[in-house]
């Protein structure tokens, strides 16, 4: 079997506040970059690549200047390594933001909380059982 890259890629179309998006997601995680950002005259994305923990990201911002609002039914699940890092998250992406869900043990997690950004992306966050 032949090995292949990953064929499906979260795209965040943003109005107008990607590169602070991304500037702000690579600054939480570790492993994280931003690999490639191209401009409209303007000065908007018009398409950017970014890794959070490895793991491929695209980003634009919406060149209609239509504001399309993210939803908590679709979020980005996060398995932390530790009770620090679940923490740190958890205070930095609320910042802002909103926080849906406490963080709070939880039947399947040693502590879980689930919030929404400054930029309206969901996140939930979760720190496994031992």
């Amino acid at each position: 079997m032949e090995h292949s890259t990953q064929k499906i890629t979260t795209f965040f179309m943003f109005s107008g506040k990607a590169e602070e998006a991304m500037n702000f997601y690579t600054s939480l995680f570790d492993q994280s970059e931003i690999t490639n950002v191209v401009h409209h005259e303007d000065g908007k994305v018009l398409h950017a690549s970014f890794t959070l923990k490895g793991q491929p990201f695209m980003c634009i911002d919406n060149p209609t200047g239509v504001h399309h609002a993210f939803t908590p039914a679709m979020s980005l699940f996060v398995t932390c390594e530790s009770a620090e890092e679940i923490d740190r998250l958890f205070e930095k992406l609320s910042q802002d933001g909103k926080v849906l869900m406490p963080l709070a043990p939880s039947p399947l997690s040693e502590k879980f909380g689930w919030v929404e950004d400054k930029f309206g992306v969901s996140w939930q966050l979760h720190l496994p059982k031992h």
